[in-house]
């Protein structure tokens, strides 16, 4: 049950993600990646809210909770995983761990479009 929960959300997220960023490209252009960057703070947003208020206030079935959070979200945004990761380090006590995931994501993820675009062009 628990694989087709996050198959079924995966899907919403996807087609979410999708409508939004046409939506909000309609609405303020391609000059700045405003699309990705509401994706990325929605979905960081409804992340740290559902993961707590599933553990801690509504009780839904593990099924259900990882389709939302793991289908839906993961598909809808990647970003809102890595910023509950970085939050729980935080969380944990383990700052220095927090700033080296946070920065070593952003340098290493970069570093790594870069090479593949480089690679891809070659």
């Amino acid at each position: 049950m628990t694989i087709f929960s996050i198959s079924f959300f995966a899907i919403l997220g996807a087609l979410t993600r999708y409508y939004q960023s046409n939506i909000v490209t309609g609405l303020l252009g391609k000059t700045f990646p405003y699309a990705t960057m509401s994706i990325n703070i929605l979905g960081s947003f409804l992340m740290g809210f559902l993961f707590y208020f599933t553990l801690e206030r509504l009780t839904i079935s593990p099924a259900l909770r990882a389709g939302v959070l793991t289908g839906f979200l993961g598909a809808y945004t990647t970003f809102s995983t890595f910023s509950l990761e970085t939050y729980s380090l935080v969380q944990e006590g383990k700052l220095l761990k927090a700033l080296t995931y946070g920065f070593g994501s952003l340098i290493l993820g970069f570093s790594g479009v870069f090479l593949g675009a480089a690679l891809g062009r070659r």
